[in-house]
Protein backbone atom coordinates (compact mmCIF):
# COMPACT_ATOMS: atom_id res chain seq x y z
CA UNK A 1 0.00 0.00 0.00
CA UNK A 2 2.98 2.40 -0.45
CA UNK A 3 2.32 5.56 -2.26
CA UNK A 4 -1.42 5.53 -1.00
CA UNK A 5 -2.76 8.16 1.23
CA UNK A 6 -5.21 6.71 4.06
CA UNK A 7 -8.91 7.57 4.11
CA UNK A 8 -9.68 11.02 5.91
CA UNK A 9 -12.26 9.56 8.63
CA UNK A 10 -14.26 12.68 8.34
CA UNK A 11 -14.83 13.51 4.67
CA UNK A 12 -14.86 9.98 3.02
CA UNK A 13 -17.34 8.99 0.80
CA UNK A 14 -19.11 5.68 1.60
CA UNK A 15 -20.57 3.37 -1.13
CA UNK A 16 -22.89 0.76 -1.71
CA UNK A 17 -22.85 -1.88 -4.39
CA UNK A 18 -26.37 -3.68 -3.68
CA UNK A 19 -29.63 -1.68 -2.22
CA UNK A 20 -30.84 -4.42 -0.28
CA UNK A 21 -32.10 -4.56 3.19
CA UNK A 22 -28.99 -5.09 4.58
CA UNK A 23 -27.08 -2.03 3.16
CA UNK A 24 -30.86 -0.01 4.45
CA UNK A 25 -29.70 -1.06 7.75
CA UNK A 26 -26.66 -0.30 7.58
CA UNK A 27 -26.57 2.97 5.86
CA UNK A 28 -29.96 4.42 8.03
CA UNK A 29 -27.75 3.32 11.32
CA UNK A 30 -24.49 5.16 10.05
CA UNK A 31 -27.00 8.49 9.18
CA UNK A 32 -28.98 7.62 12.70
CA UNK A 33 -25.51 7.76 14.97
CA UNK A 34 -24.30 11.12 13.19
CA UNK A 35 -20.93 9.50 12.08
CA UNK A 36 -21.46 10.77 8.81
CA UNK A 37 -24.52 12.99 6.59
CA UNK A 38 -26.38 10.80 4.15
CA UNK A 39 -25.18 13.60 1.48
CA UNK A 40 -21.79 11.44 1.75
CA UNK A 41 -23.80 7.55 1.19
CA UNK A 42 -24.60 6.80 -2.17
CA UNK A 43 -26.06 3.87 -4.07
CA UNK A 44 -27.62 2.70 -7.40
CA UNK A 45 -30.80 0.36 -6.51
CA UNK A 46 -32.93 -1.35 -9.37
CA UNK A 47 -36.06 -0.53 -8.17
CA UNK A 48 -38.62 2.32 -7.50
CA UNK A 49 -39.16 1.13 -3.95
CA UNK A 50 -35.08 0.35 -3.02
CA UNK A 51 -34.97 4.23 -4.52
CA UNK A 52 -37.28 5.63 -2.32
CA UNK A 53 -36.17 3.41 0.75
CA UNK A 54 -32.38 5.10 0.83
CA UNK A 55 -33.93 8.58 -0.89
CA UNK A 56 -36.21 8.68 2.18
CA UNK A 57 -33.19 9.26 4.49
CA UNK A 58 -31.45 11.73 2.04
CA UNK A 59 -28.89 8.84 0.68
CA UNK A 60 -27.43 10.08 -2.95
CA UNK A 61 -29.04 8.01 -5.80
CA UNK A 62 -26.88 6.93 -8.97
CA UNK A 63 -27.79 5.34 -12.14
CA UNK A 64 -25.14 2.38 -11.82
CA UNK A 65 -22.92 0.61 -9.91
CA UNK A 66 -19.61 2.54 -11.49
CA UNK A 67 -21.03 5.81 -11.02
CA UNK A 68 -21.08 4.53 -7.00
CA UNK A 69 -17.41 3.12 -7.42
CA UNK A 70 -16.14 6.59 -9.12
CA UNK A 71 -17.92 8.63 -5.94
CA UNK A 72 -16.93 6.40 -3.23
CA UNK A 73 -13.69 6.35 -0.91
CA UNK A 74 -14.71 2.86 0.81
CA UNK A 75 -16.97 0.69 -1.26
CA UNK A 76 -19.17 -1.87 0.63
CA UNK A 77 -20.28 -4.80 -1.35
CA UNK A 78 -23.75 -5.56 -0.33
CA UNK A 79 -25.04 -8.67 -3.06
CA UNK A 80 -26.30 -11.96 -2.75
CA UNK A 81 -22.96 -14.29 -2.06
CA UNK A 82 -24.36 -15.51 -5.48
CA UNK A 83 -23.68 -12.84 -7.68
CA UNK A 84 -20.92 -11.00 -5.94
CA UNK A 85 -17.90 -12.76 -8.00
CA UNK A 86 -19.63 -10.73 -11.70
CA UNK A 87 -20.00 -7.78 -9.76
CA UNK A 88 -16.44 -7.62 -8.29
CA UNK A 89 -15.02 -8.78 -11.90
CA UNK A 90 -17.54 -6.09 -13.61
CA UNK A 91 -16.23 -3.23 -11.80
CA UNK A 92 -12.68 -4.39 -11.71
CA UNK A 93 -11.26 -1.42 -13.72
CA UNK A 94 -12.75 1.52 -11.62
CA UNK A 95 -11.63 -0.78 -8.30
CA UNK A 96 -8.51 0.41 -7.28
CA UNK A 97 -5.77 0.63 -4.52
CA UNK A 98 -7.25 4.26 -3.50
CA UNK A 99 -10.45 2.51 -2.77
CA UNK A 100 -11.09 0.66 0.37
CA UNK A 101 -13.07 -2.49 -0.14
CA UNK A 102 -16.00 -3.98 2.09
CA UNK A 103 -17.73 -7.24 1.66
CA UNK A 104 -20.92 -8.29 4.07
CA UNK A 105 -21.43 -11.14 1.59
CA UNK A 106 -21.84 -14.34 3.37
CA UNK A 107 -19.99 -17.18 2.84
CA UNK A 108 -17.63 -15.47 0.49
CA UNK A 109 -13.98 -15.43 1.67
CA UNK A 110 -11.34 -13.02 1.52
CA UNK A 111 -8.63 -14.58 -1.30
CA UNK A 112 -11.49 -14.89 -3.34
CA UNK A 113 -12.63 -11.20 -3.24
CA UNK A 114 -9.16 -10.18 -3.52
CA UNK A 115 -8.36 -12.33 -6.53
CA UNK A 116 -11.44 -10.83 -8.44
CA UNK A 117 -10.42 -6.93 -7.27
CA UNK A 118 -7.37 -7.39 -8.49
CA UNK A 119 -5.92 -5.71 -5.11
CA UNK A 120 -6.28 -7.11 -1.59
CA UNK A 121 -7.29 -4.11 0.21
CA UNK A 122 -10.12 -5.55 1.43
CA UNK A 123 -11.99 -6.05 4.45
CA UNK A 124 -14.53 -8.69 4.98
CA UNK A 125 -17.46 -7.81 7.69
CA UNK A 126 -20.49 -9.50 9.14
CA UNK A 127 -22.94 -7.78 10.41
CA UNK A 128 -26.81 -8.15 11.61
CA UNK A 129 -29.98 -5.88 10.40
CA UNK A 130 -30.32 -4.55 14.12
CA UNK A 131 -27.55 -2.55 12.41
CA UNK A 132 -30.50 0.31 11.75
CA UNK A 133 -31.41 0.80 15.69
CA UNK A 134 -27.65 0.84 16.72
CA UNK A 135 -27.95 -2.86 18.35
CA UNK A 136 -25.20 -4.83 15.08
CA UNK A 137 -23.39 -7.61 16.36
CA UNK A 138 -20.38 -7.52 13.40
CA UNK A 139 -17.38 -9.06 13.42
CA UNK A 140 -14.81 -8.17 10.71
CA UNK A 141 -11.19 -9.45 9.07
CA UNK A 142 -8.73 -7.53 7.16
CA UNK A 143 -6.63 -8.47 3.82
CA UNK A 144 -3.66 -8.81 3.30
CA UNK A 145 -3.55 -5.14 2.28
CA UNK A 146 -6.00 -3.19 4.32
CA UNK A 147 -3.62 -1.24 6.63
CA UNK A 148 -4.29 -0.37 10.88
CA UNK A 149 -5.81 2.84 9.50
CA UNK A 150 -8.31 0.83 7.64
CA UNK A 151 -9.38 -1.48 9.94
CA UNK A 152 -10.14 1.71 12.24
CA UNK A 153 -12.04 3.49 9.34
CA UNK A 154 -13.89 0.43 9.63
CA UNK A 155 -14.00 -0.05 12.94
CA UNK A 156 -15.62 2.78 13.70
CA UNK A 157 -18.06 3.20 10.90
CA UNK A 158 -19.30 -0.14 11.91
CA UNK A 159 -18.80 0.69 15.50
CA UNK A 160 -21.47 3.50 15.51
CA UNK A 161 -24.61 1.03 14.61
CA UNK A 162 -23.68 -1.53 17.49
CA UNK A 163 -20.57 -3.31 18.34
CA UNK A 164 -17.56 -4.89 15.99
CA UNK A 165 -14.74 -7.37 16.84
CA UNK A 166 -11.69 -8.14 14.83
CA UNK A 167 -11.33 -12.30 14.08
CA UNK A 168 -9.65 -14.30 12.30
CA UNK A 169 -11.42 -15.10 9.12
CA UNK A 170 -12.03 -18.89 9.94
CA UNK A 171 -14.60 -18.10 12.07
CA UNK A 172 -16.79 -16.34 10.29
CA UNK A 173 -18.84 -19.42 9.10
CA UNK A 174 -19.91 -19.95 12.55
CA UNK A 175 -20.32 -15.93 13.11
CA UNK A 176 -22.89 -16.27 9.96
CA UNK A 177 -25.08 -18.75 11.30
CA UNK A 178 -24.96 -17.02 14.81
CA UNK A 179 -25.22 -13.53 14.72
CA UNK A 180 -25.88 -13.23 11.04
CA UNK A 181 -28.94 -15.10 11.05
CA UNK A 182 -29.26 -14.97 14.68
CA UNK A 183 -32.05 -11.95 14.58
CA UNK A 184 -34.36 -14.00 12.41
CA UNK A 185 -34.70 -16.74 14.99
CA UNK A 186 -35.43 -14.12 17.79
CA UNK A 187 -38.04 -12.82 15.47
CA UNK A 188 -39.29 -16.21 15.40
CA UNK A 189 -39.22 -17.04 18.93
CA UNK A 190 -41.05 -13.69 19.66
CA UNK A 191 -43.66 -14.71 16.98
CA UNK A 192 -43.94 -17.43 18.77
CA UNK A 193 -44.01 -16.45 22.28
CA UNK A 194 -46.98 -13.61 20.82
CA UNK A 195 -49.14 -16.55 19.61
CA UNK A 196 -48.69 -18.40 22.88
CA UNK A 197 -49.93 -15.17 25.30
CA UNK A 198 -52.96 -14.72 22.54
CA UNK A 199 -53.18 -18.79 22.96
CA UNK A 200 -53.76 -18.02 26.73
CA UNK A 201 -56.09 -15.26 26.63
CA UNK A 202 -54.08 -11.95 25.38
CA UNK A 203 -55.10 -9.22 23.03
CA UNK A 204 -52.26 -9.41 20.27
CA UNK A 205 -51.13 -6.78 20.70
CA UNK A 206 -50.06 -6.46 24.42
CA UNK A 207 -48.91 -10.11 23.60
CA UNK A 208 -46.69 -8.59 20.75
CA UNK A 209 -45.13 -6.01 23.27
CA UNK A 210 -45.08 -8.12 26.82
CA UNK A 211 -43.16 -11.11 24.15
CA UNK A 212 -40.25 -7.94 22.64
CA UNK A 213 -39.94 -6.86 25.74
CA UNK A 214 -38.83 -9.70 27.57
CA UNK A 215 -35.98 -10.40 25.41
CA UNK A 216 -34.92 -6.86 25.83
CA UNK A 217 -35.09 -7.20 29.09
CA UNK A 218 -33.38 -10.32 29.87
CA UNK A 219 -30.44 -9.76 27.43
CA UNK A 220 -29.98 -6.10 29.39
CA UNK A 221 -29.25 -8.09 32.65
CA UNK A 222 -27.29 -10.43 31.03
CA UNK A 223 -24.46 -10.04 28.53
CA UNK A 224 -21.36 -8.59 30.42
CA UNK A 225 -20.21 -12.21 31.84
CA UNK A 226 -19.58 -14.30 28.64
CA UNK A 227 -16.76 -14.80 25.92
CA UNK A 228 -17.22 -13.57 22.73
CA UNK A 229 -19.36 -15.94 20.80
CA UNK A 230 -21.76 -15.58 23.74
CA UNK A 231 -21.37 -12.23 23.73
CA UNK A 232 -21.96 -11.73 20.02
CA UNK A 233 -25.27 -13.81 20.54
CA UNK A 234 -26.52 -11.70 23.27
CA UNK A 235 -26.14 -8.55 21.43
CA UNK A 236 -27.99 -10.06 18.32
CA UNK A 237 -30.77 -11.19 20.83
CA UNK A 238 -30.86 -7.38 22.40
CA UNK A 239 -30.60 -6.06 18.43
CA UNK A 240 -33.93 -8.26 17.65
CA UNK A 241 -35.81 -7.25 21.08
CA UNK A 242 -35.01 -3.54 20.07
CA UNK A 243 -36.28 -3.93 16.39
CA UNK A 244 -39.37 -5.59 16.89
CA UNK A 245 -39.77 -2.81 19.66
CA UNK A 246 -38.86 0.35 17.70
CA UNK A 247 -39.98 -0.86 14.10
CA UNK A 248 -43.59 -1.45 15.09
CA UNK A 249 -43.28 -4.07 12.40
CA UNK A 250 -44.82 -7.84 12.94
CA UNK A 251 -41.55 -9.99 14.26
CA UNK A 252 -43.01 -12.50 11.40
CA UNK A 253 -41.77 -9.24 8.78
CA UNK A 254 -38.77 -8.44 10.30
CA UNK A 255 -37.82 -12.54 9.98
CA UNK A 256 -38.56 -11.93 6.17
CA UNK A 257 -36.50 -9.45 6.03
CA UNK A 258 -33.73 -10.55 7.31
CA UNK A 259 -34.72 -14.51 5.24
CA UNK A 260 -33.40 -14.01 1.65
CA UNK A 261 -34.08 -16.68 -0.65
CA UNK A 262 -31.62 -19.55 -0.69
CA UNK A 263 -29.41 -17.92 2.31
CA UNK A 264 -28.45 -18.93 5.44
CA UNK A 265 -30.97 -17.77 7.63
CA UNK A 266 -33.65 -19.62 5.95
CA UNK A 267 -31.80 -22.87 6.40
CA UNK A 268 -31.61 -22.67 9.88
CA UNK A 269 -35.25 -21.51 10.04
CA UNK A 270 -35.98 -24.65 8.43
CA UNK A 271 -34.39 -26.93 11.15
CA UNK A 272 -35.89 -24.74 13.52
CA UNK A 273 -39.23 -25.45 11.94
CA UNK A 274 -38.48 -29.25 11.79
CA UNK A 275 -37.85 -29.10 15.48
CA UNK A 276 -41.61 -27.75 16.17
CA UNK A 277 -39.67 -24.90 17.61
CA UNK A 278 -42.75 -22.58 17.46
CA UNK A 279 -45.09 -24.94 18.73
CA UNK A 280 -42.59 -25.94 21.30
CA UNK A 281 -42.40 -22.37 22.34
CA UNK A 282 -46.43 -21.80 22.12
CA UNK A 283 -47.41 -25.08 24.57
CA UNK A 284 -44.70 -23.32 27.44
CA UNK A 285 -46.34 -20.38 27.56
CA UNK A 286 -50.15 -22.08 26.71
CA UNK A 287 -49.21 -24.26 30.04
CA UNK A 288 -47.14 -21.96 32.48
CA UNK A 289 -50.38 -19.91 32.49
CA UNK A 290 -52.61 -22.78 32.69
CA UNK A 291 -50.66 -23.30 36.26
CA UNK A 292 -51.01 -19.96 37.38
CA UNK A 293 -54.29 -20.12 36.69
CA UNK A 294 -54.25 -23.65 39.24
CA UNK A 295 -52.12 -21.77 41.19
CA UNK A 296 -54.39 -18.91 41.93
CA UNK A 297 -57.43 -21.02 42.43
CA UNK A 298 -55.82 -23.19 45.52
Amino acid sequence: MAGVAPIQMDTFKLGFIGAGKMAESIAKGVVHSGIMTASRICTAPRSSGRCDAFESFGVKIFQSNRQVVEDSDVVIFSVKPQVVEGVVLELRPQLTKKKLLVSVAAGVKLKDLQEWAGHSRFIRVMPNTPAAVGKAATVMSLGNSATEEDGELIANLFGAIGKIWKADEKYFDAVTGLSGSGPAYIFLAIEALADGGVAAGLPRELARNLASQTYSLEVSAAWTSFEILTLVHLLQVLGAAEMSISTGKHPGQLKDEVASPGGTTIAGIHELEKGGFRGILINAVVSAAKRSKDLSAN
